[in-house]
């Protein structure tokens, strides 16, 4: 009997069977984190250089995202950043639309290792975990849109919403962003946001940020919505008290 022979090809077999298992474990990690959705909205705090705390909400739309970071106790607007996203195994790409601090990364493609459970999202290799606010539900608004239209005196005024210069919605379940920037020029014109509801016909916004006017934050507005051929109605006063009544429609 050779025994040096039967040797060989047990180890031969073990490598080999070695070899599955790793790519087996790899294969059911991968699988794993696509089967967990990041859709929805997350949240994380940490304290400031001069002891704030501060409050960053991440809102990951369908293809979309934004996160907005502000001051927890005032509202007070710190930096807003986002644009597209999209995963391949555990890594993350994004492409920046906007970006209110660092404007220069405007255009340019980002990619990281991300993970990911049921509550807890995160960057792998920073110190900072964001925690799930919602999953998308119950969201009746939820994903992205552009502005597409306004109505005034009953006459009805077309947005190109594929030119550079936009304003975008983010929606999860229960939060909202929206954001004024022009991908051409690389300028950030504004942002605000909270939490919202969608109840018998109403839409509700309670602002926890705005950029332009931290007067606004603490504020509860109320418009009448409705969803017409696919589009979002939006009608009622602005923050300053003026009427308005928009159109909105779903970003591809």
């Amino acid at each position: 009997m050779n025994f040096s022979k039967k040797n060989h090809e047990h180890k031969n077999r073990s490598v080999v069977s070695k070899k599955i298992t790793v790519l087996l474990i790899c294969t059911f990690l991968s699988f794993a984190l696509n089967a967990q959705s990041f859709i929805g909205a997350w949240e994380s705090y940490h304290t400031s250089e001069n002891g704030d705390m501060v409050k960053s909400v991440v809102i990951f739309g369908d293809g979309y995202q934004t996160i907005a970071t502000y001051d927890l106790k005032t509202g007070k607007f710190i930096r807003a950043e986002g644009g597209t996203w999209k995963l391949d195994g555990d890594t993350m790409t994004e492409i920046v639309e906007f970006d209110s601090k660092y404007p220069e990364k405007v255009g340019k493609e980002v990619s990281f290792k991300v993970f990911i459970n049921d509550s807890i999202m995160g960057i792998v290799g920073r110190d900072m975990e964001y925690k799930r606010i919602d999953n998308g539900e119950p969201g009746k608004l939820q994903g992205a849109w552009l502005i597409s239209g306004r109505v005034k005196d009953g006459k009805t005024a077309i947005s190109d919403t594929s030119s550079p210069r936009k304003t975008m919605k983010i929606l999860s379940g229960t939060r909202f962003q929206w954001i004024a920037y022009n991908t051409e020029t690389k300028q950030f014109m504004g942002t605000g946001g909270g939490t919202y509801t969608t109840t018998n016909g109403e839409y509700t916004e309670n602002i926890e940020f705005f950029s332009r006017d931290d007067s606004r934050v603490g504020a509860s507005l109320k418009f009448d919505y409705g969803l017409v051929d696919g589009n979002w109605h939006h009608s009622g006063l602005s923050s300053k008290g003026d009427p308005i009544h928009e159109i909105w429609s779903h970003r591809e």
